[in-house]
């Protein structure tokens, strides 16, 4: 499993009072596990109340972790949303932001929340569709991002990268992070 730091976007005003890593893991079944923490100042952050899992649109309008999956080589990609309410979505492009489309093919993932006072934990474990893997050992470029909202309703964008201009997770070069699938006897 490999952790990451992720960044705010440099506009991020509340930036210093909280830090974000994130890990992930691609198993010898092909699925895929992320675990997004937020420590910190976490008395701060708005939570969406809990609710049964279920896909929605719309959660990077709260507090939200996603991540961005795409085969290496190719422009298509997919836009994991898990929310911390236990809501979820998963959306399907063609290339940088043309044909979304809701990727029905994605079954309901395994979404794990956990909060105490100085920390927030969400796990999230998925089997992704055939078109993530062309080859068993294919990598797959990975780019992984939160926007978490404040009491304020004031949102920050974090991620492992960030273009040049406003917040956009779907840009390619955010994809920074290859994974493989390891080698098993």
């Amino acid at each position: 499993m490999q952790r990451l730091d992720l960044i705010p976007h440099p506009v991020c005003a509340a930036a210093s009072r909280i830090a974000i890593s994130a890990e992930i893991d691609r198993d010898e079944k092909d699925r895929l596990a992320f675990w997004y923490v937020v420590s910190g100042d976490i008395s701060e952050i708005s939570l969406p109340a809990p609710m049964p899992p279920a896909r929605a649109d719309d959660l990077w309008k709260r507090t939200c972790f996603e991540a961005f999956v795409g085969a290496a080589g190719t422009e298509a990609y997919y836009e994991f949303n898990f929310s911390p309410s236990g809501a979820w979505a998963a959306y399907r492009f063609d290339a940088y932001r043309q044909g979304m489309a809701v990727a029905e093919e994605i079954g309901n993932p395994e979404i794990e929340f956990i909060a105490s006072p100085s920390c927030i934990r969400l796990g999230a474990i998925i089997r992704p569709p055939e078109l993530l893997l062309p080859g068993k050992a294919s990598p797959l470029r990975v780019g992984l991002s939160a926007v978490i909202e404040d009491i304020t309703g004031a949102r920050a964008n974090w991620a492992l990268a960030h273009p040049p201009g406003k917040p956009d997770f779907h840009q390619r070069d955010c994809f920074l992070l290859e994974l493989t699938r390891e080698a098993r006897p």
